[in-house]
């Protein structure tokens, strides 16, 4: 219930609600972006998906590996071109209403957008995103995220399976992602939305 102020003195006086602090923390399908900023760091994974709180262990290293691997060379090729800008986890990622905050493991903005670059996180969906699977978050990345993507207008999906060493490249078509291709050992990933970029599937593994 919220708190009276009352005004000594006065014969007539209206009530004036004071604000109530928000219970912390709040439960699930509840937490905002000014929950999340308040939760520890203590080495585990925190995401925010349409008000629920997703945790994840700390990534392996082979995890790691493969994020290095496809980012270096996501970046090599956006730079030399100028087309935007490559970044990866951890940075905050804002969708307003789905994502308050996602962290995807890769993401690129294009050079047009840079408007949703703020000085702490990014307000808006990215143009691309990657998302590495690991055994603790394979359901999130293929279900929550898939969703939140989609509905954001995220352009271009990739899905990297280190266990089966695949790669899932999805488009965005009238709303609804299809799958371009999914890529496997001795094959070379191709990414429709930047045109001319190649790498083969045994370097991201390697």
């Amino acid at each position: 219930m919220a708190k009276i102020l009352t005004l000594k003195g006065s014969k007539t006086w209206d009530p004036v609600p004071l604000p109530e602090e928000r219970t912390w923390p709040p439960p699930q399908g509840k937490w905002a972006y000014q929950d999340y900023l308040r939760l520890p760091d203590d080495g585990y994974h925190y995401e925010v998906i349409k008000g629920e709180l997703h945790m994840t262990a700390a990534p392996t290293l082979r995890h790691q590996d493969v994020v290095r691997n496809l980012s270096l060379a996501l970046q090599r090729f956006v730079t030399e071109r100028q087309l935007g800008k490559i970044y990866f986890a951890p940075v905050d990622v804002l969708i307003s209403d789905l994502a308050t905050p996602v962290e995807p493991d890769i993401l690129f903005v294009t050079s047009e957008r840079q408007s949703i670059l703020k000085e702490n996180n990014i307000e808006g969906a990215p143009d691309l995103i990657v998302e590495v699977l690991s055994p603790s978050n394979w359901v999130v990345d293929r279900r929550d995220k898939f969703v939140v993507y989609e509905a954001a207008g995220v352009g271009e999906y990739w899905i990297v399976d280190p266990d089966a060493q695949t790669v899932e490249v999805y488009s965005l078509r009238q709303g609804r992602y299809a799958l371009l291709e999914r890529y496997e050992p001795g094959q070379r990933v191709q990414s429709e939305l930047l045109t001319g970029f190649q790498i083969p599937v045994d370097a991201i593994f390697e």
